[in-house]
């Protein structure tokens, strides 16, 4: 595998034309701070050697290198589930690749469903730390030589970038919640009672990926900072029924929010 990720990450650098050293994962329906970058190059998954290929609707499949708010960055515009069939070495090969190209700093983005009874559909959640409920760690296996065989993972996600991210979302006056952000294998939503036990668990909201990258992105030294807009809620006393299409439709409508914060935010690292 190691192999592979230098394989990949030096086709990529023969070809880059910038250096960044800030990476973004664009999740479900939250396009539209790939818009606001300056494009030097896109390049579809498809095309990039050992990558694999995004199959979820809303998800464009691909890396982009250009600037935003004048800074240099890569951006994956659309992830890799474990529910897809990959392996967790394939959904976490773009951290791997994105360390070996110089990446320091990790934005991350989903669509999720909040547990937390206080949170509302459109909430923007910045997300203070994260519970692994999926099958496999990431980490499983021989160990990378990019960190140690086992990782501190008591700051997963930055406290510094979470306090820059309050300042710009109170300079702005947009409302953002802080929570604990739980990954399931999926791809099923969650029934109403296990939105309920997870609540119990101290997760305030539940999605489908995220957490293994950011496994990944600590391992390598990789500092994270993450956001859920919360596109549905579970565990209410009437079950209600969820789409791909309406969390995709939740989150188009207030991603604007969430880019202007991202994009601030990629300014102060």
């Amino acid at each position: 595998m190691y192999e592979k990720i230098k394989e990949t990450a030096e086709w990529l650098r023969n070809r880059m034309p910038n250096a960044p050293t800030t990476a973004i994962v664009l999740g479900t329906g939250l396009g539209q701070l790939a818009q606001r970058i300056e494009r030097l190059l896109s390049i579809p998954y498809a095309e990039i050697p050992n990558f694999p290929v995004s199959t979820v609707e809303g998800h464009a499949g691909e890396l982009i290198f250009g600037r935003l708010g004048g800074v240099d960055v890569m951006a994956m515009e659309g992830r890799f589930h474990y529910y897809e069939g990959y392996t967790m070495q394939q959904v976490t090969f773009p951290i791997r690749v994105m360390y070996e190209l110089g990446i320091k700093t990790l934005f991350v983005s989903n669509a999720a469903g909040g547990t937390n009874p206080d949170f509302q559909i459109g909430d923007l959640m910045i997300i203070t730390d994260q519970i692994n409920f999926m099958p496999e760690n990431p980490l499983h296996g021989k160990n990378i030589p990019t960190g140690p065989r086992f990782p501190d993972m008591s700051e997963a996600y930055s406290h510094e970038l979470i306090a820059k991210a309050d300042e710009i979302a109170a300079k702005h006056g947009i409302k953002v919640q802080h929570g604990v952000y739980l990954a399931t294998q999926g791809p099923t939503y969650e029934t109403p009672s296990e939105y309920r036990m997870f609540a119990r668990w101290g997760a305030d909201a539940v999605g489908m990926s995220t957490v293994p990258e950011v496994i990944v992105a600590n391992h390598c030294g990789i500092k994270v900072f993450g956001m859920s807009i919360i596109t549905d809620l579970g565990g209410t006393a009437v079950p209600v029924k969820v789409t791909h299409e309406e969390v995709q439709r939740a989150a188009q409508a207030v991603q604007p929010l969430m880019a202007t914060i991202m994009e601030e935010m990629v300014k102060t690292v």
